[in-house]
């Protein structure tokens, strides 16, 4: 495998329509049907619109979605292991004509892009749900989602003429073109990814730690899409990331943007598509713990690193360190795992993400074996305002 690496499917693709026709486009878009998007499907199209859901230039058309469900791979035999789809109510859809276009709008009316109609097709929610999320519990945020959407998907080519207007972290969004370009400057050719949805604690920290020995330099990469109601705001994190980076980790060795995503809450199917995704951004190789992108009891705790083992490491194309749960180790007095640690259940110190709510809560701070003082305090400031 040769550093860095290509994109997947070999190319960044970029559906922003030149600026000389943006204009002839945007009173184009006045004339036509609308299709409202969710906040997942914002994000989605934002990230066809910079190339990190590349090779993606659309939504998925029935041979695809159905590919991607069976087999993990798009119909062409690329890896990618989850439908990016558009929904829409059958009533909606009715008046629409194949070859026809749309346009895609945000809640307040604001145009976002222009699909070409290639396809309307029905599909089987409780088929996808199974096959994605691997049930059909509506307790599961992901299948809720699911269930929630339009009978009808659609499927063509965008034509992105706004991005989506964000006003937060604005410093540290990145898109895959521009992130390639920091890490050749710095002169990294080999990056490892860190997703993550929560604050970054020791045992976290030592897993990018362990990475670090091997590669150039890391992306912590959060995730700041939509997420749970009772996952910690985006902004409180990003708090944490800042003091944790700056105190703890070498500066010239590590870098901080955020990754626009929405979770899905897919378990290992999700953990193959942020991988994917990362390698778009220019990582060449991608940290996966244990329940990555889990919820609930849904998934195997380790199920998302034995997915890999599905496909040739050529064909996914990015490398995937896959880590133990780690703890700190009363004996040997420092973080540690299964793999590295002789010591007894009794000498390992595990907190529960449940029962470190419950101390912040209550404005105590976890033991620095777990989490650092300055994290925990920004986490318990939060809580007090909350």
């Amino acid at each position: 495998m040769h550093f860095p690496l290509d994109p997947h499917g070999g190319q960044l693709i970029n559906c922003m329509v030149e600026e000389s026709k943006r204009s002839e486009l945007l009173e184009k878009a006045k004339g036509l049907p609308i299709i409202t998007l969710s906040e997942r499907e914002m994000s989605d199209l934002d990230m066809m619109a910079c190339g990190a859901l590349s090779p993606l230039d659309g939504f998925m058309n029935q041979a695809d979605y159905l590919s991607v469900l069976e087999k993990m791979r798009l119909s062409n035999g690329l890896p990618w292991p989850l439908p990016i789809t558009l929904s829409t109510s059958k009533e909606k859809a009715e008046p629409l004509k194949v070859g026809s276009e749309i346009s895609l709008q945000t809640h307040e009316g604001e145009v976002l892009a222009i699909l070409t109609l290639e396809e309307k097709y029905n599909y089987d929610k409780n088929s996808e749900a199974k096959q994605v999320y691997r049930t059909e519990d509506t307790a599961h945020p992901g299948v809720a989602a699911l269930f929630a959407q339009g009978e009808v998907y659609l499927a063509g080519k965008v034509q992105v003429l706004n991005r989506v207007a964000y006003v937060d972290f604005l410093e540290t969004r990145h898109d895959p073109a521009q992130l390639r370009k920091i890490f050749a400057d710095k002169g990294w050719k080999t990056i490892v990814g860190f997703q993550t949805r929560n604050p970054i604690h020791r045992a976290h920290e030592y897993l990018q730690k362990c990475a670090l020995e091997m590669v150039d330099g890391l992306l912590v990469h959060p995730l700041v899409g939509a997420t749970k109601s009772d996952d910690i705001p985006a902004d409180v994190r990003m708090k944490c990331y800042n003091v944790l980076l700056e105190k703890y980790f070498p500066e010239d060795r590590t870098f901080l943007s955020v990754f626009p995503a929405a979770m899905r809450y897919a378990g290992p199917r999700e953990a193959i598509f942020h991988a994917l995704v990362r390698k778009n951004y220019g990582c060449t190789h991608f940290i996966v713990g244990r329940d990555h992108a889990g919820v609930g009891n849904y998934y195997g705790t380790f199920d998302a690193q034995k997915i890999f083992d599905e496909f040739e490491i050529e064909e996914i194309g990015i490398i995937p360190l896959k880590f133990e749960h780690a703890f700190y180790c009363k004996r040997t007095k420092g973080m540690a795992s299964n793999k590295t640690s002789p010591s007894s259940p009794e000498e390992r110190i595990f907190l529960s993400g449940t029962k470190v709510r419950e101390m912040l809560s209550n404005g105590e701070v976890p033991p620095e074996e777990f989490t650092r003082p300055e994290v925990a305090q920004i986490l318990i400031e939060a809580m007090k305002k909350a």
